[in-house]
């Protein structure tokens, strides 16, 4: 086969709100793809982000729940506006043979419409969806009739086995992972087995300056993205991660991803951000892990999100000693009956005092919180604003609960009525002004509740801002005088004074 060409796309999401808004990061999943395509086939890969500008601007939440929203609609359906001509340049000056799209259930309406572009350039284009949703959608993307292949579950031994299976004109029944059409069904492969050994996996970044389209308008920050873990032993009723990376939680050892660190250090990167699903796991691997950043890494900061039953004063000040600047808290609700419903595992005194450790040992805290779960009362959801006023953190992160498609609270959700044959998943997301999905409060009471909840956000965001710049201030001014001080002792010393 000629061509041997593969062009892999985060699909515009954030930049269908607003032009300047942007996702500036190099997303790790692409980052890995690419990587094995490169390694193992004798394809030609690109990434490109199709939801990064280097004109970006920080992107506000508030906006995505008010003139955004229609905006982001308007665009969705509206091809003819300007970022879906940016898409469609880099596909005809590409011209792949072979289109992955990186998919999520609320990028998914955004990702077919890629999905239409390249079709509309060539028809003989065959269009691979991977990522989350089809790992949790299954064979439903197939409504979508531009989408020829859907990969599930982990796709680094996939996509070299389907392109390997394409270039060679061979059949694709063998090709593990994979559902397909072919005479005007949709077959369903075996599932592909889990990468038990991580470190037989190259670096995501290790060759990002070939690979990425605009690799020199990107900041530095975004390649800070790393993971240390596969897998989540947990089972929150609204969270999909176990049908991507199952339940068991796979390591890397502690060597081998210092290695890879480093050679983010190399690039000029300070500090680097943990995407695992949760950071550590076990208080050993967490231990190891650090010691062998203070060992290798010195001088790095890093950021991670902690499960709530892994803090403690030992772990945490190990964590701080090692470089953790910044973590990120999932409590998601104030009630203990609901945390017990959606299988948190946690009670709300334990996350607060987690919170209260955390922050003893002068670590940044970023908290979520969600309302609106299908179980959701008046209750319950006055017990989240309560909890949410009374959290001791640096940022408040707010959420309505959202039904991803595979989830069992999806299917809850339809047996209660909230969702309907017609769901369209572009119209829900954490913040979406369209989400309701708690039918024991009347849908305005619900709405009434959740602008309250998010003015007091917005207000305590706002207030730990300016308690951040004042405190900031003030130690620059004590530096300042100290600075000030040391010069004119060393000038009365010069003096003879």
């Amino acid at each position: 086969m000629s061509g041997k060409k593969i062009l892999l796309i985060e699909p515009p999401y954030h930049r269908l709100y607003k032009s300047t808004y942007s996702l500036d990061l190099y997303p790790l999943g692409l980052g890995y793809l690419a990587e094995a395509v490169k390694k193992n086939t004798d394809w030609q890969a690109m990434v490109y982000n199709a939801d990064f500008t280097p004109e970006s601007e920080r992107r506000k939440i508030v906006y995505e729940t008010g003139e955004g929203f229609y905006k982001y609609l308007d665009n969705l359906k509206d091809l003819s506006s300007p970022i879906w001509s940016d898409v469609r340049s880099v596909i005809r000056e590409f011209k792949p043979a072979v289109l992955g799209i990186s998919t999520k259930s609320q990028n998914f309406k955004s990702a077919c419409a890629v999905a239409g572009i390249a079709k509309e350039i060539d028809k003989n284009i065959i269009v691979v969806l991977g990522g989350p949703h089809p790992s949790m959608a299954g064979e439903a993307v197939f409504k979508n009739p531009d989408i020829d292949i859907s990969a599930s579950g982990e796709g680094e031994i996939t996509i070299v086995e389907l392109l390997k299976a394409i270039g060679q004109s061979e059949s694709l029944d063998r090709v593990k992972g994979i559902s397909y059409r072919a005479n005007g069904t949709v077959i369903k492969n075996d599932a592909q087995g889990f990468i038990e050994d991580l470190d037989s996996l190259p670096f995501p970044y290790e060759n990002t300056a070939a690979l990425l389209k605009d690799y020199k308008r990107y900041p530095k920050e975004a390649f800070k993205s790393v993971f240390a873990t596969r897998g989540c032993p947990h089972d929150c009723i609204f969270c999909g991660s176990r049908k991507i990376w199952s339940r068991k939680v796979r390591f890397r050892s502690p060597e081998n991803v210092v290695k890879e660190i480093k050679t983010r250090q190399a690039m000029g990167l300070g500090s680097v951000s943990f995407e695992d699903d949760y950071f550590g796991i076990t208080k050993k691997y967490v231990f190891d892990l650090c010691g062998a950043i203070m060992e290798q890494c010195p001088g790095l900061k890093w950021s991670c999100e902690i499960h709530v039953k892994l803090v403690n004063d030992e772990t945490i000040a190990m964590m701080k000693k090692a470089g953790c600047f910044s973590i990120r808290l999932g409590i998601e609700s104030g009630n203990n009956g609901m945390l017990k419903t959606i299988h948190k595992n946690i009670t709300i005194e334990e996350a607060l005092s987690a919170c209260r450790t955390i922050k003893r040992h002068g670590i940044d805290l970023h908290v979520f919180y969600m309302i609106g779960f299908p179980q959701e009362t008046e209750e319950t959801l006055l017990d989240t604003f309560e909890a949410m006023k009374k959290t001791r953190c640096d940022l408040l992160i707010y959420s309505i609960f959202t039904p991803y498609p595979g989830t069992d609270v999806f299917d809850l959700c339809r047996e209660q009525g909230t969702i309907k044959d017609d769901y369209d998943v572009s119209l829900y997301n954490h913040q979406s002004p369209l989400n309701y999905f708690c039918p024991s409060i009347p849908k305005e009471k619900f709405r009434a509740l959740a602008e309250k909840i998010e003015g007091m956000v917005d207000k305590k965001n706002r207030m730990n801002r300016i308690r951040r710049i004042f405190s900031l201030n003030i130690i620059w001014r004590v530096k300042e005088k100290g600075i000030l001080k040391s010069l004119r002792a060393g000038m009365q010393t010069i003096l003879g004074k």
